[in-house]
């Protein structure tokens, strides 16, 4: 587990990011932002609608195919001349990445965006193994030279002000001047990443979909660096969890539209690189080898669970993020989990167990706002309800998460039987009713227990019934 990944003290650090006028006030300003641009490029009446459907109707197709698609996968790689690698879990993952890299004796590596990588906390498992691994985009470029997880799957370094990456870069970079410019900071990373490039071993990147059909790996991206990433080294090693694949390349152009007019607003991105093979003799450039690793970690037990399956159609667009009210207020480092906002708290319980992240499938408010934005349409309120019912039941089905009922509380469930015994009994319910509208006086002022920011509520003079009777009256 990565030394970033702690979810069980998500209710301690949302009260340290609440605390934060200048972070909250950050996040509010660019979620703002981003749903302006999302909503902008999806103007015409019914066109997000239209495309919503024809993504779902993709994803869930290849799912219900995802093994025998899996293995076509694997089979037309392997015919294009990628070795293809299969990894159970993170660790899996993990050795696999780093005997890739003792086979080819490389020690120096370049990586592009991949959430899959900080899944697997591979930056870590290499700085272990003395391989030096850089970031090569640049959200990720300032959040590692800050030591920092990402706070958005999409735009990693958006909680930092332009002031703090000039500090990050006068303090990092040999011969760098402070100043906020950001065109300057802008060039500044280039040169560093240019020479990285040129002299990097090998270059890892993520995959945004894999096609069964013609084993073709297509890298979506805006800086040109997954492009350099994957061209330049002599080794590329592509990161992949196993939901990603789909059947054709017809399936391509619906979910690429969706995913970068949810993501960002654009209707496409600057770059969208197409891997089929590692470098052929007519070719001026390319790796001379190509890595497919297959990553599950988790996603099995999600795909064997019909209830939790829709949770894979997941393109990683950052849509619900930017929408849900909980992660503008608290921001991404609050859910201390790689996968933060509406859609982490589903994954995170099948990498991590519920013991770690119950608390985060009741950070909601269940509005539903993921939802209605959602590109390949998730139920996202209903599978939250479903987790929360599994962190407070235990179940002996095979298909139990890890940590089920690890959040069940006796005094809770006995505070529930009361309520339910009070509410379904007239005499002990009026009864209550009347001496704590009458006596109310006399109740102690405690502290508030919703929490210090909170005060109690205030018992009403008068029962609902009393209310109902005399509006029945003046009626």
């Amino acid at each position: 587990m990565s030394q970033h990944i702690h979810p069980q003290h998500f209710k301690q650090q949302s009260k340290v990011a609440l605390a934060d006028p200048q972070l909250r006030s950050s996040f509010r300003n660019a979620m703002d932002y981003l749903q302006d641009k999302r909503a902008q490029s999806f103007s015409e009446p019914g066109s997000f609608e239209q495309l919503q459907l024809r993504g779902e109707a993709i994803r869930k197709r290849c799912l219900n195919q995802l093994p025998e698609l899996l293995e076509q996968l694997e089979s037309s790689c392997t015919n294009n001349g990628i070795v293809v690698h299969w990894a159970e879990d993170a660790q899996q993952a993990r050795e696999i990445v780093s005997g890739i890299l003792a086979e080819e004796n490389a020690k120096t590596v370049v990586k592009g965006k991949s959430m899959l990588s900080e899944e697997i906390a591979l930056n870590e498992h290499l700085a272990a193994l003395n391989i030096e691994c850089l970031e090569s985009d640049m959200g990720e470029y300032i959040v590692q030279l800050a030591n920092e997880a990402p706070s958005h799957i999409i735009m990693p370094a958006i909680h930092k002000r332009k002031q703090e990456v000039a500090e990050l870069f006068a303090k990092h970079i040999d011969g760098f001047e402070y100043t906020e410019d950001v065109d300057s900071l802008i060039k500044a990373a280039r040169e560093v990443l240019r020479y990285k490039f040129e002299h990097a071993d090998a270059g890892i990147t993520g995959v945004n979909f894999a096609v069964a059909q013609t084993g073709t790996l297509c890298l979506v991206e805006n800086e040109g660096n997954g492009r350099m990433t994957s061209t330049v080294p002599k080794v590329h090693i592509a990161l992949m969890g196993i939901e990603k694949v789909v059947e054709s390349l017809n399936d391509i152009p619906p979910l690429l539209s969706l995913l970068t007019r949810s993501a960002t607003g654009q209707a496409i991105t600057t770059y969208f690189n197409m891997i089929s093979s590692p470098r052929q003799s007519e070719d001026n450039d390319g790796p001379n080898a190509v890595h497919l690793v297959l990553v599950d970690n988790g996603r099995s037990q999600a795909y064997s669970d019909e209830r939790y399956r829709a949770s894979l159609q997941c393109i990683r667009c950052g849509a619900c993020m930017n929408h849900c009210p909980v992660y503008a207020r608290v921001g991404g480092h609050s859910y201390a989990s790689v996968y933060p906002g509406p859609i982490g708290k589903i994954i995170s319980p099948h990498l991590l167990g519920l013991e770690a992240t119950g608390d985060l499938v009741t950070a909601s408010s269940l509005c539903g706002a993921c939802e209605s934005v959602c590109p390949v349409n998730i139920p996202i309120p209903a599978l939250l309800r479903e987790l929360r019912s599994d962190a407070k039941l235990p179940s002996a089905s095979e298909q139990a998460l890890k940590g089920q009922a690890s959040h069940r509380s006796w005094l809770e469930e006995s505070v529930w039987v009361i309520f339910r015994i009070i509410m379904t009994k007239p005499v002990l319910y009026r009864g209550l009713s009347f001496f704590v509208v009458r006596f109310s006086f006399l109740m102690p002022r405690l502290p508030a227990i919703w929490g210090p920011q909170r005060s109690n509520p205030k018992p009403s003079t008068k029962t609902l019934h009393q209310l109902m009777r005399e509006r029945k009256k003046n009626s």
